[in-house]
């Protein structure tokens, strides 16, 4: 009976922690940041201002909340789709230079936190 309540309460125990774990950690900043400055990213963006390309905050915006939100971001980062620029013309999207998924995904992630 002892072994079967000492059983049931570490279980308990271990699920309560669980739970105070949060479900989806927070993007690394300073990894995002090191990929973006690698691939020359914040040539064309910026957080918060438009450059060649839009600030994050206006990416993030467009993307928040959308299932497949971060999906479309790692696409436009792996395949150098056609993008149309602040001054009204359009070229290729610069590929971002990693085969990490987790590079990727938290990347997309730390831009949809804008």
């Amino acid at each position: 009976m002892f072994k079967s309540s000492l059983a049931l309460a570490s279980a308990s125990a271990v699920l309560a922690l669980a739970c105070l774990t949060p479900a989806h950690a927070a993007p690394d900043e300073e990894a995002a940041k090191a990929l973006m400055k690698a691939n020359d990213c914040t040539k064309c963006h910026a957080v918060d201002k438009t450059k060649k390309g839009p600030s994050l905050k206006k990416i993030a915006a467009k993307y928040k909340g959308k299932a497949d939100g971060e999906e479309k971001l790692v696409t436009n980062f792996t395949t150098g789709p056609m993008v149309k620029l602040a001054d009204g013309t359009e070229e290729k999207h610069k590929v971002v230079d990693t085969k990490d998924a987790k590079e990727l995904k938290n990347l997309a992630d730390w831009i949809l936190a804008q």
